[in-house]
């Protein structure tokens, strides 16, 4: 929820005014705030939240002016719906006022988009970069090669970045049932597997074996059981299952 409160206007002597509307918004939240007092180029412009609002607290905020002539600059931070049907109405006014209105919004919908474009060309979106995904997959390998320190490390990159425990062991698992599939048969269709998969696990016949890749691929399966039912954590077992490779 935002807060809405009204505090005093400010000015700095010199300021070159802006007469704007101007829209901040977007999912990276502390860019959109930065940005928009950035933009109001006061060191304290009026602030509106929604703290203590009451209805036609935003009419005098656009209609009201300075008791000195200063050029006025007004930040509405992320107002709320009951702020928007006041806001809505007012935003021509804010246009065409000789003081600058800023305001700051989350993610907005294509509606919201076009509300605000009607009265203003200043609207800057602030996107955060969404992490890349760890790519479990990146596990396959290193365990078809018994790399178990490259494992081990790989392991813990994903575990950190918030990969369930119980995924990683069902892409292992996949690892070393295409390995076992590729030892007792002649083509990527005679295994139901795709081309490429079946290449890498052809080859990784050659490190490991049929007989090991069974043996791995049982103490998998027992170790996942073991864990759901509470004899071990399953973590903590996964772990010393990878050092003992």
């Amino acid at each position: 929820m935002c807060k809405l409160v009204v505090i005093g206007a400010s000015s700095r002597p010199g300021l070159q005014p802006k007469h704007m509307l101007r829209v901040h918004y977007g999912t990276d939240t502390a860019a959109v705030r930065e940005a928009a007092f950035a933009a109001a180029s006061v060191a304290t412009p009026d602030l509106v939240t929604e703290d203590g609002y009451q209805p036609g607290q935003l009419a005098d905020v656009v209609g009201g002016t300075s008791l000195f002539g200063e050029h006025r600059v007004s930040i509405i931070d992320t107002p709320t719906e009951e702020m928007e049907a006041e806001l809505t109405p007012l935003l021509a006014a804010m246009a065409a006022s000789e003081d600058t209105f800023i305001i700051i919004e989350g993610p907005l919908a294509a509606a919201a988009k076009k509300r605000y474009a009607k009265h203003t060309t200043e609207l800057f979106e602030h996107t955060a970069v969404k992490a890349e995904r760890f790519n479990t997959f990146a596990l396959v390998e290193p365990l078809a090669h018994k790399r178990k320190k490259q494992l081990w490390l790989l392991l813990q990159q994903a575990l950190a970045a918030g990969i369930a425990v119980e995924e990683i062991i069902g892409v292992l698992w996949w690892q070393l049932k295409s390995i076992r599939l590729a030892a007792v048969t002649s083509s990527a269709a005679e295994a139901g597997m795709k081309d490429y998969p079946y290449r890498k696990a052809k080859q990784a016949v050659a490190m490991l074996p049929l007989a090991d890749a069974e043996r791995l691929s049982h103490e998998l399966l027992r170790l996942y059981h073991d864990g759901h039912s509470g004899e071990c954590d399953l973590t903590v077992a996964l772990e010393q299952w990878v050092l003992t490779l």
